[in-house]
């Protein structure tokens, strides 16, 4: 049982200035796995006094400071990324090779990323007669999400870390056990006090208080969309920066060729990984309408072939995070079903055996882009396939989304997936597979706005000064 009832505010642990706790739910147990506190408004004003004093100094620090303590703090992750792993295991019911993979690799990655991109950045740079500056925009409020818990805390501590903000950390309330132990590893490293403050609690409360406060000077926000908006009406009357990464309906195209099935194979396992609740997952699969019918047969025996049990074990997915999510998820299996999907694996129900933990069957439907189904995140192992005429209607359904935050183009022909990589209206498209910690991340339309990852990620927390003359 995990108790974490403090707050990391002025490089100390402290208890809440107005006690008030909430249980942890283990989702593949459906029993609590320890204890939280709830922060208020009066910790939020605690822990930004914090970060304002602390960025007096930090703010002017060398690049060559900050880097001695992301090293710092990257020794100290390798020492515990097993212990992260376990954490994102019980939080959010991650398989637990998963968690200790994918998951804290992801964490370590994006340090390792931020020192590579560190050591060669040019915070001043000369322009003619002017001196082009790159400074901290100041003091962060960084929302983050529970899905892929240390990815998106790390993309956002470590290049403010590196560009030289403070910053006030409001970790998932459904997942935060991995970002106390991200705060552990912080605080042994090293951080002057004030520099990284955490506070645990409801995004209603601690985003609100972070977004509308008068002494924070950037919010960067990952998760819904609703939300999201929220927090731009919220900051508008400060004038604060604001970044969003939010949700997703992305299309995954697979060309016509001889390498379709290992595509169509590749892409339904795909959108199961992490229970599908990734915000760039290719959760609308289009497909040849000629092939159709024999798409149907890979997707079908793809999904059925996913396994699906406790994180603890082999498999290759565990549950959802939450009862509310799992309710969320059957309600939209039910609408695929009443608005006439076609429904080829999965469907309604926990899967044969599993009669406790929030786990659901990985589930494919064939239909048509005009469902509720292809139009709204879902936000679980749900894919949707769709056939289409030739090239150019794969991107007209690709791009008739209102969201635009990742894609995917799988085929034999390099050039040709790149053409229509080129076509389409969305932030991140992966062409055969392929990673990159360096490759800049965010959303058109209403996925959001700005960019994380590698270089483009610390452009988010600079402001750009001219010296002229």
């Amino acid at each position: 049982m995990r108790n974490y009832t403090q707050f990391y505010i002025d490089g100390q642990w402290v208890d809440p200035i107005e006690p008030k706790t909430a249980e942890v739910i283990n989702p593949a147990t459906e029993e609590v796995s320890g204890t939280i506190s709830l922060g208020s408004v009066a910790d939020v004003d605690k822990a930004v006094a914090a970060a304002r004093r602390a960025f007096a100094t930090y703010g002017v620090t060398s690049a060559k400071e900050r880097l001695e303590l992301l090293e710092a703090i990257q020794a100290e992750y390798l020492k515990r990324e097993e212990e992260l792993g376990l954490a994102i295991m019980e939080e959010m019911g991650a398989p637990r090779s998963l968690a200790c993979g994918f998951h804290t690799m992801l964490g370590k990655g994006h340090l390792s990323t931020a020192i590579e991109v560190l050591k060669e950045f040019k915070f001043e740079e000369q322009r003619g007669v002017t001196l082009v500056r790159k400074e901290p925009i100041g003091v962060c409020g960084l929302i983050t999400p529970w899905n892929w818990p240390m990815n998106q805390t790390c993309v956002k501590v470590f290049p403010a870390l590196a560009a030289g903000c403070t910053m006030i950390l409001k970790p998932p309330q459904l997942a935060p056990y991995s970002a106390h132990l991200l705060a552990e590893i912080i605080h042994d490293a090293g951080v002057p006090a004030g520099v990284f403050n955490m506070i645990q609690g409801k995004g209603s409360e601690i985003g609100a208080a972070l977004s509308t406060h008068e002494d924070v000077d950037m919010i960067s926000f990952t998760g819904s969309e609703a939300v999201g908006v929220q927090i731009q009406k919220d900051a508008a009357d400060t004038v604060k920066r604001v970044g969003l990464e939010l949700g997703g309906k992305s299309a995954w195209i697979v060309l016509d060729d001889d390498k379709l099935p290992e595509h169509v194979t590749g892409a339904t396992a795909g959108m199961m990984g992490n229970s599908g609740q990734t915000c760039s997952a290719g959760s609308r699969l289009l497909v040849p309408s000629s092939r159709m019918e024999e798409v149907r047969k890979i997707a079908a025996e793809a999904a059925n072939s996913v396994s699906v049990g406790d994180p603890n074990g082999n498999v290759a997915m565990g549950p959802v995070v939450s009862k509310s999510q799992y309710n969320d998820i059957q309600r939209y299996i039910e609408i695929g079903l009443k608005e006439g999907a076609e429904l080829i694996a999965g469907g309604p129900g926990r899967p044969e055996g599993l009669d406790k933990g929030w786990y659901v069957k990985p589930t494919v439907f064939v239909g048509t882009n005009d469902m509720v189904i292809a139009r709204e995140e879902i936000f679980g192992p749900v894919l949707v396939i769709i056939g289409y005429e030739d090239a150019e209607d794969a991107i007209a359904i690709a791009n008739d989304s209102n969201f635009g935050l990742g894609g995917y183009v799988s085929g034999s022909d390099v050039e040709a997936c790149r053409n229509i990589a080129r076509k389409m209206r969305t932030g991140a498209i992966w062409v055969n597979g392929g990673f990159d910690f360096h490759a800049p991340f965010g959303g058109y339309k209403r996925s959001g706005n700005g960019r994380e990852w590698g270089e483009h990620g610390f452009h988010e927390y600079l402001e750009v000064k001219s010296i002229i003359g």
